[in-house]
């Protein structure tokens, strides 16, 4: 094969997108389509399955254009998704049977409480690495299963098949020839052992959800089928699969035991590789898959954050305090530091590591003089204290502390953002050249698929220093405001 470029599909919780990469990791071509949020009821989100399709197909084509290229330059395309979103459809029309429920959806806390009440929690987190909690796909399938008319008569049949959106974009791409995913992605459904790294027969009972209606499971940088060539006129093979905070911790070539990296998007993400070890949390953090290449497993402790770039999306969609995120960085900058003002954006529950479904959002130390510039920057701080709280438990973890913490995703574009994060967490924190870490791993596993590269050893060499931020704030003072964090928390906990 003689192409080099490197398409990585995108698909977010808030957009769809493609972006074209030479060898060396450099983008050359990019598109981005929003997708539309849809919330029936309160802590329910959905997202319109076939709009998922759609909007990634034009941002291939478009992503393609851009880079001025064809289909014969790209050598391979790796998938990189939005995790913990479960879809359901007819495996013979490839029609969703309903909507896609997002991580973010609320709906099965009840579920995961009966579970929790019939002593299965300590089971599924030493088969899964994770907590009953409806954060994740296994509660979410088995509610598609029990609400849609007919589905679970279906399902029995044979007709239907799910997966989370890496699978769904699989099958479409390949005309319904491919039902498959990756290993990262199954460590977050809630149904797969990560130990044995296959599906578990007995959670899969407990949930009543049929064995083959879930996908093959398959390393992050296998050969998973073709494009049709419908999309980009030729066929271009799809060679690398990754959830997207996994696909990130590989573009940020965290490829050594100890290294951590945390990605601010909608959520926020932290990912600290423990090697070949599967470390278990006594601190409410998740164990999971970094990534599985040629057979080999690589583990990871991540701590999960429901709420960060969402909050700044909050802040202009609905509170209607700016117009753009951009404007967050100046109002931060010129906000007093006379009282401390905390937002708590539990706004779909608290992620790690509370694991809190019931709590709802709260603005804290508000005076008559807060304004605009505080609320701004209580939003910020927000995502910074919750980086906190999951630096602590790693710290817990693992025995030791991170001295140094990569940072991607849209929020870190923000220079005050990430001096607050030096600040508030005491790590020093790195920006890197290219911050599409999350499409660049997606890449780079199609890379390693195809061939291109040879191992992890080939893609490290390609990471580059942007920007360092150090630490500058006293350590009383850290302590201080985080105390006041920590007492601001406690007020929202159990819908409070």
């Amino acid at each position: 094969m003689s192409a080099t470029h490197l398409l990585a599909i995108d698909q977010g919780t808030t957009s769809s997108r493609a972006i074209v990469f030479d060898a060396g990791g450099t983008p050359k071509g990019s598109h981005q389509i929003e997708i539309a949020q849809h919330y029936p009821a309160d802590g329910w989100v959905e997202h319109d399955a076939n709009e998922i399709f759609e909007t990634t197909k034009t941002c291939i084509r478009e992503a393609v254009k851009a880079a001025k290229l064809q289909a014969s330059d790209i050598r391979a395309a790796g998938i990189t998704n939005q995790r913990e979103t479960i879809i359901l459809w007819d495996r013979k029309t490839g029609e969703p049977l309903y909507h896609a429920i997002v991580w973010q959806d609320r709906r099965t806390a009840g579920l995961c409480e009966r579970l929790k009440n019939e002593g299965k929690e300590s089971a599924v987190q030493a088969k899964t690495g994770l907590l009953l909690d409806p954060y994740f796909s296994g509660t979410k399938l088995a509610w598609l299963l029990d609400n849609i008319e007919g589905a679970r008569a279906r399902a029995a049949k044979g007709e239907l098949a799910a997966g989370t959106v890496d699978c769904w974009l699989l099958w479409k791409l390949t005309g319904g020839a491919v039902h498959a995913t990756d290993a990262t992605n199954a460590s977050r459904t809630l149904l797969f052992n990560i130990h044995e790294q296959k599906w578990d027969d007995e959670i899969l009972s407990w949930l009543n959800i049929p064995r083959d209606l879930l996908p093959e499971v398959k390393d992050c940088d296998a050969e998973f089928g073709v494009m049709n060539p419908d999309i980009l006129g030729a066929e271009v093979l799809l060679c690398g699969i990754a959830g997207d905070q996994h696909a990130a911790t590989v573009g940020q070539t965290c490829f050594k035991e100890g290294m951590l990296k945390s990605t601010y998007g909608t959520g926020c993400f932290a990912l600290l590789n423990t090697g070949s070890k599967c470390a278990t949390s006594k601190n409410k953090l998740l164990s999971t898959v970094a990534y599985r290449l040629k057979g080999q497993t690589t583990y990871a402790v991540e701590g999960s954050i429901f709420v960060a770039g969402s909050a700044v999306k909050w802040l202009r969609d609905k509170a209607g305090l700016i117009k753009d995120a951009a404007e967050t960085e100046a109002l931060a900058r010129g906000a007093s530091d006379k009282d401390q003002v905390y937002l708590v954006p539990a706004f779909t529950g608290l992620g790690a590591p509370y694991w809190d479904p019931h709590a709802r959002g709260a603005m804290l130390g508000m005076t008559l003089d807060t304004g605009r510039a505080e609320l701004v920057r209580a939003t910020l701080d927000a995502v910074c204290y919750q980086t906190q709280d999951l630096m602590r438990a790693m710290a817990a973890d693992v025995g030791n502390a991170p001295t140094a913490l990569r940072v991607d995703g849209g929020m870190v574009a923000n220079d005050w953002l990430l001096q607050r994060l030096a600040d508030l967490t005491g790590l020093r924190v790195e920006r890197p050249k290219v911050t599409e870490t999350t499409a660049l791993g997606a890449a780079y596993l199609a890379g390693l698929g195809s061939g291109l590269y040879q191992s992890t050893d080939d893609i490290a060499h390609h990471w580059a220093l942007d920007a360092s931020f150090e630490p500058q704030m006293s350590d009383d003072d850290r302590e201080r405001r985080y105390a006041g964090w920590l007492d601001a928390v406690t007020k929202v906990q159990g819908g409070a």
